[in-house]
């Protein structure tokens, strides 16, 4: 859906011009109608087999990457934090799914998503500054280039916040926030250098970093995950 409203400006952009759209190898028609046929499904699966709050969320997440998100890019840098909405949505969904409510952990767990997009996409889109200006999308790194970088820098320490808050939450261990330090830290090294250098040196090494850095920390806050008395209970999914 989102790459049906961009055909145009996709055709100005070398990373997607060569999408299947763009190329005409498949018609808009044909494009929109398979959207529809997954996402309906999709939704419906959700209602039907977990619940309906999980339904409406995965529901409004596709409104909001296709109506708000994708429309947005060529009006306002605003688009990169409805952006990283979209992208926190998902684990808040698997965790409501598994746990049957919207507590802390699902906080923990979406804010770990929603800011390591910041420095993963602010890195990334450096490198495509001409591109995106190219095709008059409103991104930090083509309008506000400082701004992109100290974003970036900002959510890399966020990340450490984050891991910190997860065992004052009752979520983890407290070995959690000690074992993930050395990769936060890292990965707020690079945003500094990112910051300071501006350039596609330190940015690529950024965007490469935050490609590993996400799932080995998730994969450490699961290893850490706190014990809880009625972990083996059945869970009853609340609405």
């Amino acid at each position: 859906m989102k790459e049906f409203f961009e055909v145009p400006f996709d055709a100005n952009m070398n990373r997607t011009k060569n999408r299947p759209l763009v190329q005409g190898q498949i018609s808009p028609l044909l494009a929109v109608s398979f959207g529809i046929c997954c996402a309906v499904p999709a939704i419906t699966l959700l209602i039907l087999g977990v619940n309906p709050l999980i339904g409406a969320l995965g529901a409004f997440n596709i409104f909001l990457y296709s109506c708000c998100y994708t429309p947005l890019k060529r009006v306002s840098i605003v688009n990169t934090w409805v952006g990283a909405v979209v992208g926190a949505i998902p684990p808040v969904v698997g965790w409501l799914a598994a746990t049957g409510s919207l507590d802390a952990g699902s906080l923990v767990l979406g804010g770990i998503l929603y800011s390591w997009q910041f420095p993963h996409f602010n890195a990334l889109s450096w490198g495509l500054r001409e591109d995106y200006s190219r095709s008059g999308y409103c991104m930090m790194s083509v309008t506000h280039p400082a701004m992109c970088r100290r974003v970036a820098l900002r959510h890399c320490f966020a990340l450490i916040g984050l891991t910190s808050l997860a065992p004052v939450l009752d979520v983890t261990t407290w070995t959690f926030p000690v074992i993930s330090l050395p990769i936060n830290l890292y990965i707020s090294y690079l945003g500094f250098r990112f910051y300071r250098d501006a350039d596609r040196a330190s940015s690529r090494k950024l965007f490469l970093c935050s490609l590993w850095h996400l799932p080995l920390l998730i994969f450490l806050m699961l290893a850490c995950k706190k014990s809880l008395a009625h972990e083996d209970k059945p869970k009853q999914l609340t609405t």
